[in-house]
């Protein structure tokens, strides 16, 4: 059978995704030695971060210019708005850690990264689900995404009572409150992803 081509909002949506998950990955297999080092992590995760900013460019200049969309374009702009965040979200983090020359990854931060791979590989999944019109093979996914982010706000908890019980450097308790709270966000910026397409879903399934 020949397979039926991706609509051009598909490959829009798939390319976002796609950066989420190479950014996601590169997150998690950086080795930090020293503070040089930073540097380089910092404007990696940044470039990740401007080419997602020119994709979803690309996305709202097409909704602007098409008269037939796959999905409701208020949708698709959803969509592409919140993985976007996603990335925002990663690259504040590397900043972070760059601003605040941390060049090692505790156990907290470790346990974050792999759970924001996790949502990042299920954010490809759906998006390539959604291309190929496959709506109700999407929920358990997005499920997924939300077991990972609510494993980020136990985890947020855990990080925070065993900073403030151990850390006694008030400078070190505000970085690290600091880069705990935008990992959060990060996984819940997954979670909005994970509602998108649970609305988009409930339209169209």
């Amino acid at each position: 059978m020949i397979k039926r081509k991706k609509d051009k909002f598909s490959e829009m949506l798939m390319d976002i995704a796609q950066n989420i998950k190479d950014s996601a990955e590169f997150l998690g297999s950086f080795e930090l030695q020293n503070v040089s080092d930073l540097k380089e992590f910092a404007n990696v995760l940044k470039a990740y971060e401007s080419k997602g900013d020119k994709y979803v460019h690309t996305v709202i200049t097409e909704l602007n210019k098409a008269f037939i969309t796959p999905i409701e374009r208020e949708d698709i702009l959803q969509l592409a708005m919140s993985m976007d965040d996603v990335l925002d979200g990663i690259d504040s983090f590397a900043a972070l850690m760059e601003i605040h020359s941390i060049t090692t990854f505790d156990e907290y931060v470790a346990e974050f990264v792999k759970n924001i791979q996790g949502c990042a590989e299920e954010i490809l999944i759906t998006i390539n689900l959604l291309s190929e019109k496959k709506l109700l093979q999407i929920s358990e996914h997005a499920i997924k995404i939300k077991e990972y982010e609510s494993h980020c706000d136990t985890l947020y908890r855990r990080a925070l009572k065993q900073l403030f019980a151990t850390c006694k450097d008030p400078i070190k308790v505000i970085q690290y409150k600091e880069i705990y709270e935008t990992l959060e966000e990060i996984a819940d910026y997954c979670q909005t992803v994970a509602n998108n397409l649970e609305s988009v879903i409930m339209k169209n399934a």
